[in-house]
């Protein structure tokens, strides 16, 4: 069997541990295989091809691993939040003004919302975004973003 053929079917089996398992590892030890069989390919005596493949392997690793942190960082601050909690943070369009002392209306992800800005001394219009930082029961507590 030659050699490419060996560093195609290891692709393809770490492939297939990394679609079961989803370790990251397996996907950079796949691009790895596959670049041993480049190097199969072109001629390259085999020490060279295991030695290519662990380099491009480790490089991977390097440049995918700091992709997949902040993808998971993303995606666990979202999931660790449900219901009203899922709210705070999240940024609103005020639809109906809020006057000092009295609720507005406002607009988040198709959903509106009764809102109050009690830190602000003033009416904020609306169109204005807002950032919701509390809630008592359904009323959102908002405050007005700064614009730089």
């Amino acid at each position: 069997m030659e050699p490419w053929a060996i560093w195609l079917i290891a692709a393809g089996i770490l492939l297939i541990v990394e679609v079961c398992t989803q370790m990251m590892w397996a996907l950079c030890m796949t691009v790895g295989a596959l670049a041993g069989m480049a190097l199969s390919l072109l001629g390259v005596p085999v020490i060279w091809q295991v030695t290519g493949m662990a380099a491009t392997a480790v490089g991977t690793y390097a440049a995918v691993l700091p992709v997949f942190r902040r993808w998971h960082r993303r995606r666990s601050e979202h999931a660790a939040r449900t219901g009203m909690d899922a709210l705070l943070g999240r940024r609103a369009t005020v639809t109906h003004e809020i006057k000092p002392g009295a609720l507005g209306r406002a607009r988040i992800d198709g959903d509106s919302w009764q809102v109050r800005a009690p830190g602000a001394g003033h009416t904020i219009p609306a169109g204005t975004e807002v950032s919701v930082t509390a809630y008592d029961s359904i009323i959102l507590t908002v405050e007005e973003l700064k614009t730089i």
